[in-house]
């Protein structure tokens, strides 16, 4: 009986989507130095998330178009899941923690916004620009971050 849920089509997705979403977590660690910010908290940790699976989410492919919704999907249940450990491991109380989420949920919409058309035009200037428009970026090595977030995403698009 418990065998029918392992193999359950939303149990693949949900794998597939734990993947992708472990694979930005680690990949965002790795631009995580005073290099590139000039702070290194919560908000940066955020912003390089949110870059990195709205890429996911714009250019991610798999089997077909109802597959990649279902993991799309999961990837942002993910997200939110994740904000709200994130945010509860940063002491914010069980009364307010859905208020916290709440705020995060709207400014990586935001952010989906404007990173979409940075995206679909696939100009590295326009997201120099949207680094650069942050306070917590390092000015002097904002070129060198586009440039290791531009091979990354080459990565990413590669390994679909």
């Amino acid at each position: 009986m418990i065998l029918q849920y392992f193999k359950k089509k939303e149990n693949e997705y949900k794998i597939k989507s734990d993947k992708i979403y472990l694979d930005i977590l680690i990949n965002s660690k790795l631009f995580l130095n005073k290099k590139f910010f000039n702070v290194i908290d919560f908000s940066v940790s955020f912003e390089l998330i949110s870059i990195l699976l709205i890429y996911n989410l714009k250019f991610f492919n798999y089997k077909n178009r109802e597959s990649k919704k279902k993991i799309n999907e999961e990837l942002m249940k993910t997200l939110v899941n994740d904000l709200d450990k994130s945010l509860r491991d940063l002491g914010i109380s069980d009364m307010s923690i859905g208020k916290y989420v709440k705020k995060y949920v709207k400014k990586f919409y935001f952010r989906l916004k404007i990173l979409d058309s940075v995206f679909e035009n696939g100009n590295s200037n326009e997201l120099l620009n949207y680094l650069n428009s942050l306070d917590f970026v390092n000015k002097n090595n904002s070129n060198e971050l586009v440039d290791k977030l531009s091979e990354l995403f080459l990565q990413i698009k590669n390994n679909n």
